[in-house]
């Protein structure tokens, strides 16, 4: 146990709610792995000759996985991402008898959405923190096997283009993270901005679910923007998540449309592989639905659509040249009002818009 939550009870609720892996026994599992590396490292250089983006940290290593070992790795991100804040929650724990009571819920309530997530991801770029210690277990493309498996036959997808697909999305991620030099420590160091600034009072949750209740009860989307987390941020922690969101925005956005024009040709069926997978993300309902709302994954979904948006703005106004200027420092990134009204960011820029015509 560490700090605010019992880890080990994560784990454990999380691998017993990621439900069933029946394709984890299928013989096809056996062709994931020489797949996934063959691929992975053909979309390296597509993204690379398409983007002018090439990772700094060597060739990008692919893993396949079953739902528990991307479980365990995102609750090893979660522990030395979130170090600081749950350092001082322990600290707030130790004056409290009920401190491991509660870590336990805590870690019963990760562990749900963990294993809930669990069945849901198909490809995921790790890590963005890089330490010193088991350097073998950092830096990695993970590829859910059998959540790959069962998409693939429930929809009739082509392997060789579907997996062509989710490799050339999360090696753009990687691309743009270790091919920018800058980027992956500035991301780190809004996120630990926005833990200095958290109050580690367990208060502040209830009063956010009340909150939850009474907006939904005027009829109101309360966690439309950004979640629960969005929900109990203060003024100072909301403008550092917006410039978090922007630049999600831009990288999520930079991520779908570098996916397509690199794949174009050899991926095909790329539009069916879009469309099917849209449908998933909006076919929750019930508790799946709830569930998306409270860890912001709806608000994710936005970032994709504004973040493409965006770019086919700023292309319109200036190529790619113009595009490349948010690569070049932090304060070219543009923020959240700028990813929704892209000719701020152009203005802003120094360009000029395109006569309409």
């Amino acid at each position: 146990m560490s700090g605010a939550v019992d880890w080990g009870v994560a784990e454990r609720v999380a691998v017993r709610a990621s439900g069933r892996e029946p394709f984890a026994q299928s013989y096809h599992f056996a062709s994931l792995e020489p797949d996934f590396a063959r691929l992975t490292a053909r979309a390296e250089e597509l993204v690379a000759e398409e983007t002018g983006l090439r990772s700094l940290a060597g060739p990008a290593r692919s893993r396949v996985t079953d739902r528990a070992g991307w479980i365990r790795a995102n609750i090893s991100s979660f522990q030395r991402l979130l170090a600081p804040l749950l350092e001082r929650f322990e600290d707030r724990a130790t004056t409290s008898r009920v401190a491991p009571f509660t870590t336990r819920i805590a870690g019963a309530e990760l562990g749900l959405v963990l294993g809930w997530m669990s069945g849901r991801v198909l490809g995921q770029y790790d890590l963005l923190i890089v330490e010193e210690e088991n350097p073998q277990d950092q830096d990695i493309v993970y590829y859910v096997g059998p959540n790959v498996l069962a998409i693939e036959k429930q929809n009739a997808f082509p392997p060789e283009q579907f997996r062509m697909w989710l490799a050339l999305h999360e090696v753009t991620h990687r691309a743009q993270f270790t091919g920018v030099p800058w980027l992956r420590e500035h991301f780190i160091g809004l996120v630990h901005q926005t833990i200095a600034s958290v109050d580690p009072d367990p208060a502040r949750l209830g009063d956010s679910f009340g909150k939850i209740a009474a907006a939904i009860r005027a009829g109101e989307k309360p966690l439309a923007a950004g979640g629960l987390v969005n929900l109990m941020a203060g003024p100072e922690q909301r403008a550092v998540l917006d410039q978090v969101s922007g630049m999600m925005s831009l990288l999520e956005g930079h991520g779908d449309v570098t996916m397509d024009r690199a794949g174009k040709g050899l991926v095909p069926s790329a539009d069916r592989f879009g469309k099917v997978l849209r449908q998933r993300r909006e076919s929750a309902r019930g508790f799946a639905k709830l569930l998306q709302q409270l860890i912001g994954l709806e608000a994710k979904l936005n970032q994709y659509a504004q973040g493409e948006a965006f770019i086919a703005a700023v292309e319109r106004a200036g190529g790619q040249t113009l595009l490349d200027r948010a690569w070049e420092e932090p304060f070219n990134l543009p923020s959240l009002v700028e990813i929704r009204e892209p000719h701020r960011w152009i203005e802003r820029m120094g360009a000029t818009l395109p006569v309409a015509g």
